[in-house]
């Protein structure tokens, strides 16, 4: 078999097409041109930004990446992408003020995208938000505000929080790498709370967080909002004597993988507490519910103890058994991190830390589109994550073909995920386009 790459008429990631058309119906290229306003290389903002999105959904994770676009026939498909040096440039001349205008812009795409059916299936019904914060690695010295945290690791520290009922990410922050988990956690929850509400939601929001997030701020700011909370408790003194106190007819078993038939590997129960009882402002009445495991048969944690206890606070009013194990699906939201992570967020490509901000934005936005993509494309794909996405749809290849003066898209014969892409696409183009 012999090798030559000549074909000029193939597109490598033809598979990008629903997501291209999506990002058109929505007008986001003349949305970032709208409100971005750089001091230099500002010029066409709206194609570079679609450049790094584009390569993001390909599974892009540094800025030359953004060359699979400009390969075989994908300019002619996708024109008006930009090379990688011409990317990386725009990327390095982002201020601070720039990056919130792309975090504004952010916010206008999720509302757009909710207006467009690629979102939760009903805005008045309840949402949940999932708040947390993850390491991104890097390597070397000469990344601005990466540093090493409580990990041990040296690299950047963002917080996330995103929508359990879809996956996709309602507000993102880059901070150094020795920032709190919870640093500016009021705020940050503020502006969530916020973006959701623009985005259309008009149900009770509950937030759910790990004990990073147990603070007097956060509950205050949740309380201000009317949000309700559910938030891992940190186990000081005071909950483990309030924990120590309940009785122990008050436990109730709950289907564990450690039961048995003849004994039950986790009970739960719940008691009253007073949060930050020393504080007359922040002091308040929650529910503490506790879920108590038996430790894994042959750990050196069974060595020692029969129970291991894991409580979180709650003003929520539904039955005990409900809402320990909806807590306990806070746990979705390692999904979505490791969803970003296996492209734009895998690592945060320049030495500046603004550039890095700005990727990490477009990061969020190439997340959402692909998530929306997966939406309006049925239940095949409706709960695809972002990998199974790439495989099955935008790494599609295909041949551009010129026929009587028009383009074809010819895409593989027998392609098992065919129907699900023509729906998505159907259901694109009956979105009207925005003037």
């Amino acid at each position: 078999m012999s090798v030559s790459f000549d074909e000029s008429n193939l597109v490598p990631n033809a598979g990008l097409l629903p997501a291209a058309v999506l990002a058109q119906r929505i007008d986001l290229a003349a949305l970032v041109d709208g409100r971005l306003h750089l001091a230099t290389h500002g010029a066409n903002s709206g194609a570079k930004a679609l450049s790094v999105i584009g390569s993001m959904l390909t599974g892009g994770d540094s800025i030359d990446d953004v060359a699979v676009l400009r390969a075989g026939a994908a300019r002619s498909l996708f024109d008006g992408t930009r090379a990688p040096s011409t990317v990386g440039s725009w990327l390095r001349a982002h201020k601070w003020s720039n990056v919130r205008q792309l975090d504004a812009i952010s916010r206008e795409l999720l509302k757009r995208l909710w207006a467009a059916g690629a979102g939760p299936a009903d805005l008045t019904a309840p949402l949940t938000i999932d708040l947390d914060s993850t390491i991104v690695a890097v390597h070397g010295r000469a990344k601005q505000g990466a540093a090493f945290g409580y990990t041990g690791v040296r690299g950047y520290h963002p917080q996330l929080a995103t929508c359990a009922q879809t996956g996709q990410v309602l507000m993102s922050r880059l901070r150094g790498g020795s920032a709190g988990a919870a640093r500016g956690a009021a705020s940050f929850l503020t502006e969530t709370i916020s973006r959701t509400r623009n985005a259309g939601a008009t149900g009770q929001l509950t937030v759910r967080a790990d004990s990073a997030f147990y603070s007097k701020a956060m509950l205050a700011t949740a309380a201000k909002f009317d949000v309700r909370f559910s938030v891992t408790a940190r186990q000081d003194k005071r909950v483990r004597a309030a924990i120590e106190a309940i009785d122990e007819a008050a436990w109730q078993p709950i289907p564990y993988w450690l039961s048995t038939p003849e004994v039950f590997g986790a009970d739960i129960a719940e008691t009253a507490f007073t949060v930050f009882a020393g504080d007359k402002r922040h002091a308040r009445q929650v529910r503490l519910v506790v879920r108590r495991v038996r430790p894994t048969p042959g750990s050196q944690l069974a060595l020692f103890t029969a129970w291991d206890y894991h409580a979180f606070i709650t003003d929520r009013t539904l039955p005990l058994a409900e809402v320990e194990a909806d807590h306990r699906r806070h746990a979705i939201v390692e999904q979505t991190i490791a969803e970003l992570k296996s492209a734009g967020l895998a690592h945060l490509p320049s030495g500046k830390f603004m550039a890095n901000a700005a990727w990490l934005a477009l990061t969020v936005m190439a997340h959402n589109l692909g998530r929306a993509v997966g939406q309006l494309a049925g239940p095949e794909l409706d709960k695809a994550t972002a990998a199974t996405l790439r495989r099955k749809v935008f790494t599609m290849p295909g041949r551009l073909v010129h026929t009587a003066r028009q383009r074809r898209l010819r895409l593989p014969k027998n392609w098992p995920w065919a129907e699900a892409i023509s729906t998505a696409l159907s259901r694109i183009t009956a979105i009207p386009i925005r003037c």
